[in-house]
């Protein structure tokens, strides 16, 4: 995907016109997604969070093969404080019937406006019955990673989506504390609630990690924060 057709989409995702929470079309043999959350299943549950308070969106095309590809745009980079950051991903989704599938795939993340070396995930995982579970491995230089999730979709009784994340970090350098202790490897776990209310999607996050007080220095994983942290977050789509 080039930088120009991704801008197009960020166009068309905040046209004002525009007031699906996704566009659906059919090309050809493909069908085409256009939204500002990410369609594929396994993908959406490792591309890098939004940036709080960014612009974001991207498009998927998916085969009757079962092949696919797209790129997701955690922050489209249009403010002065944020920066473009890409996530593109290939992969392959096959169904045995309805209550039962497998997704492989790769990830690239990516910054094109600042230097640095891109880093790649290998992804997949199984659908049952409405859930989904997944991992991936992510190569990194500076932070390998290890990840797994579950999504377990609606939970009827608590009339909520959950969520669950756990993921496992290596340093490619260790970190050097301040009172000399090194840090080299650590990991990180969110559990997350969502339901939508009047149009808004409310999302109850509890996300921590292995690392506490002065060692939170060394923290560069897939949470916001090094401690234990309850967020509400509230979210109204353009799409």
């Amino acid at each position: 995907m080039t930088r120009p057709l991704l801008l197009l989409s960020a166009a068309l995702l905040f046209s004002p016109p525009l007031l699906a929470k996704q566009i659906e079309r059919e090309l050809g043999d493909f069908d085409f997604t256009l939204g500002t959350t990410p369609s594929r299943s396994m993908a959406q549950g490792l591309i890098s969070p939004t940036a709080i308070g960014a612009f974001h969106g991207g498009l998927d095309f998916s085969h009757a093969s079962g092949w696919y590809l797209g790129q997701y745009a955690p922050s489209m980079g249009v403010t002065p404080d944020s920066t473009l950051r890409l996530d593109s991903y290939l992969g392959y989704k096959h169904r045995f019937d309805s209550s039962l599938g497998y997704e492989v795939g790769l990830i690239h993340y990516s910054q094109p406006n600042i230097a640095g070396p891109d880093s790649y995930a290998l992804y997949g995982g199984v659908s049952v019955l409405g859930s989904r579970f997944g991992g991936a491995l992510r190569d990194n230089p500076d932070n390998r990673t290890g990840t797994l999730f579950a999504d377990f979709g609606h939970l009827p009784l608590f009339d909520v989506d959950l969520t669950v994340k756990l993921a496992h970090h290596r340093l490619g350098t260790p970190f050097t504390l301040g009172d000399g202790q090194q840090v080299d490897t650590f990991s990180d776990w969110s559990l997350e609630l969502s339901r939508p209310w009047l149009g808004i999607d409310l999302n109850l996050i509890y996300s921590s990690s292995s690392l506490s007080g002065a060692g939170c220095d060394a923290y560069s994983g897939m949470n916001s924060y090094c401690d234990s942290m309850l967020t509400l977050k509230a979210q109204r789509r353009f799409f």
